[in-house]
Protein backbone atom coordinates (compact mmCIF):
# COMPACT_ATOMS: atom_id res chain seq x y z
CA UNK A 1 0.00 0.00 0.00
CA UNK A 2 1.50 3.26 -1.05
CA UNK A 3 0.83 5.84 1.79
CA UNK A 4 2.04 8.97 0.39
CA UNK A 5 -1.34 10.83 0.16
CA UNK A 6 -2.77 8.80 3.58
CA UNK A 7 -3.00 10.29 6.87
CA UNK A 8 -0.98 7.95 9.72
CA UNK A 9 -2.28 7.87 12.97
CA UNK A 10 0.32 7.38 15.01
CA UNK A 11 -1.93 7.31 18.23
CA UNK A 12 -3.91 4.38 16.99
CA UNK A 13 -1.09 2.91 15.50
CA UNK A 14 0.47 3.16 19.16
CA UNK A 15 -2.38 1.33 20.76
CA UNK A 16 -2.92 -1.82 18.59
CA UNK A 17 1.27 -1.74 19.58
CA UNK A 18 0.72 -1.53 23.08
CA UNK A 19 -1.99 -4.80 22.74
CA UNK A 20 -0.05 -6.45 21.08
CA UNK A 21 2.53 -6.48 23.79
CA UNK A 22 0.70 -6.67 26.52
CA UNK A 23 -1.08 -9.50 25.70
CA UNK A 24 2.03 -11.60 24.90
CA UNK A 25 4.70 -10.62 27.27
CA UNK A 26 2.07 -10.68 30.51
CA UNK A 27 3.87 -12.63 33.26
CA UNK A 28 6.97 -12.99 31.59
CA UNK A 29 10.13 -12.94 34.02
CA UNK A 30 12.74 -10.57 34.05
CA UNK A 31 10.98 -8.45 31.40
CA UNK A 32 12.78 -5.39 30.39
CA UNK A 33 12.11 -2.65 27.29
CA UNK A 34 15.07 -0.86 25.48
CA UNK A 35 14.45 1.72 23.03
CA UNK A 36 16.35 2.82 19.83
CA UNK A 37 16.40 6.87 20.22
CA UNK A 38 14.65 8.73 19.25
CA UNK A 39 11.33 7.75 18.47
CA UNK A 40 11.91 3.96 19.79
CA UNK A 41 12.64 5.51 22.99
CA UNK A 42 9.49 7.53 23.34
CA UNK A 43 7.48 4.53 22.42
CA UNK A 44 9.74 2.18 25.06
CA UNK A 45 8.99 4.95 27.64
CA UNK A 46 5.59 5.18 27.39
CA UNK A 47 5.12 1.14 27.28
CA UNK A 48 7.15 0.86 30.47
CA UNK A 49 4.89 2.90 31.89
CA UNK A 50 1.77 1.24 30.86
CA UNK A 51 3.60 -1.95 31.67
CA UNK A 52 4.66 -0.96 35.09
CA UNK A 53 8.09 -1.80 34.44
CA UNK A 54 9.80 -0.06 37.05
CA UNK A 55 13.91 0.10 36.63
CA UNK A 56 13.74 -2.46 33.57
CA UNK A 57 13.91 0.57 31.09
CA UNK A 58 16.81 1.31 28.85
CA UNK A 59 17.93 3.18 25.90
CA UNK A 60 20.64 3.15 23.05
CA UNK A 61 21.79 5.44 20.77
CA UNK A 62 23.23 3.00 17.68
CA UNK A 63 25.38 5.61 16.02
CA UNK A 64 28.60 4.03 16.48
CA UNK A 65 27.38 0.68 16.23
CA UNK A 66 25.94 1.32 12.38
CA UNK A 67 27.87 -1.03 9.56
CA UNK A 68 27.25 2.34 7.38
CA UNK A 69 28.83 4.66 10.23
CA UNK A 70 31.67 5.52 7.89
CA UNK A 71 29.36 6.81 5.44
CA UNK A 72 26.35 8.50 7.18
CA UNK A 73 29.45 10.04 9.66
CA UNK A 74 28.18 11.72 13.17
CA UNK A 75 24.39 12.24 13.50
CA UNK A 76 23.83 15.79 15.49
CA UNK A 77 22.89 14.93 18.31
CA UNK A 78 24.76 11.49 19.99
CA UNK A 79 22.84 10.59 22.78
CA UNK A 80 24.17 8.07 25.49
CA UNK A 81 23.32 4.99 26.10
CA UNK A 82 21.62 3.65 29.46
CA UNK A 83 20.77 0.58 30.18
CA UNK A 84 20.96 0.51 34.09
CA UNK A 85 19.26 -3.53 34.79
CA UNK A 86 21.15 -6.48 34.36
CA UNK A 87 20.81 -7.76 31.14
CA UNK A 88 21.81 -11.33 31.60
CA UNK A 89 19.16 -13.47 31.34
CA UNK A 90 16.64 -11.07 31.04
CA UNK A 91 14.20 -11.18 28.04
CA UNK A 92 14.92 -8.05 26.04
CA UNK A 93 11.90 -6.00 24.05
CA UNK A 94 13.93 -4.06 21.34
CA UNK A 95 11.71 -1.16 20.35
CA UNK A 96 11.96 1.16 17.08
CA UNK A 97 9.72 3.45 15.59
CA UNK A 98 10.47 2.42 12.32
CA UNK A 99 11.79 -0.90 10.73
CA UNK A 100 13.44 -0.80 7.30
CA UNK A 101 16.82 -2.18 6.20
CA UNK A 102 17.50 -4.33 9.66
CA UNK A 103 20.89 -2.11 9.76
CA UNK A 104 19.57 -0.32 13.04
CA UNK A 105 18.14 -3.63 15.00
CA UNK A 106 21.71 -5.35 13.94
CA UNK A 107 23.64 -2.72 15.80
CA UNK A 108 21.32 -2.62 18.53
CA UNK A 109 21.54 -6.14 18.96
CA UNK A 110 25.38 -5.59 18.95
CA UNK A 111 25.55 -3.15 21.44
CA UNK A 112 22.91 -4.72 23.61
CA UNK A 113 25.17 -7.87 24.18
CA UNK A 114 28.40 -4.96 25.12
CA UNK A 115 26.08 -4.78 28.21
CA UNK A 116 25.45 -8.62 28.86
CA UNK A 117 23.08 -11.90 27.36
CA UNK A 118 20.20 -11.89 27.32
CA UNK A 119 17.86 -14.91 27.72
CA UNK A 120 15.86 -13.16 24.31
CA UNK A 121 15.45 -10.32 22.50
CA UNK A 122 12.46 -9.45 20.70
CA UNK A 123 11.45 -6.54 18.69
CA UNK A 124 9.15 -4.57 18.50
CA UNK A 125 8.34 -1.56 15.93
CA UNK A 126 5.64 0.76 15.16
CA UNK A 127 5.74 0.95 11.28
CA UNK A 128 7.64 -1.98 9.48
CA UNK A 129 8.18 -0.19 5.84
CA UNK A 130 10.14 -3.32 4.44
CA UNK A 131 13.06 -3.61 1.90
CA UNK A 132 14.69 -5.33 4.53
CA UNK A 133 18.87 -5.60 3.80
CA UNK A 134 19.51 -8.16 6.79
CA UNK A 135 17.26 -11.05 7.66
CA UNK A 136 16.18 -9.53 10.86
CA UNK A 137 11.41 -9.30 11.36
CA UNK A 138 9.49 -7.95 14.01
CA UNK A 139 7.40 -9.66 16.81
CA UNK A 140 5.19 -7.18 17.03
CA UNK A 141 4.64 -4.41 14.93
CA UNK A 142 1.16 -2.03 14.28
CA UNK A 143 1.37 -1.89 10.33
CA UNK A 144 2.99 -2.33 7.18
CA UNK A 145 3.56 0.37 4.85
CA UNK A 146 5.48 0.97 1.24
CA UNK A 147 7.23 3.86 0.58
CA UNK A 148 7.98 5.69 -2.82
CA UNK A 149 11.68 6.56 -3.40
CA UNK A 150 12.88 9.26 -1.41
CA UNK A 151 10.48 9.18 1.14
CA UNK A 152 10.91 8.43 4.57
CA UNK A 153 8.75 8.27 8.14
CA UNK A 154 8.95 10.77 11.02
CA UNK A 155 7.71 9.88 14.35
CA UNK A 156 7.13 12.89 16.47
CA UNK A 157 6.22 13.74 20.27
CA UNK A 158 4.24 16.67 21.28
CA UNK A 159 4.84 18.46 24.81
CA UNK A 160 1.62 16.19 26.12
CA UNK A 161 3.37 12.88 25.18
CA UNK A 162 1.19 12.16 22.13
CA UNK A 163 2.32 11.03 18.61
CA UNK A 164 2.13 11.75 15.19
CA UNK A 165 3.66 10.50 12.57
CA UNK A 166 4.47 11.99 9.29
CA UNK A 167 6.03 11.12 5.51
CA UNK A 168 9.04 12.93 4.96
CA UNK A 169 10.33 13.73 1.00
CA UNK A 170 13.63 13.95 0.31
Amino acid sequence: MNMSNLELDAEALYRALAAQVKTALAGTERLALVGIYSGGAWLAERLAAELQLDGRLGFIDVSFYRDDYAEKGLPAAVKPTQIAFDVDGATILLVDDVLYTGRTTRAAINELFDYGRPARVMLAALVDRGERELPIAADFVAATVALDAGESLLLQRADDGSFTLSIKHA
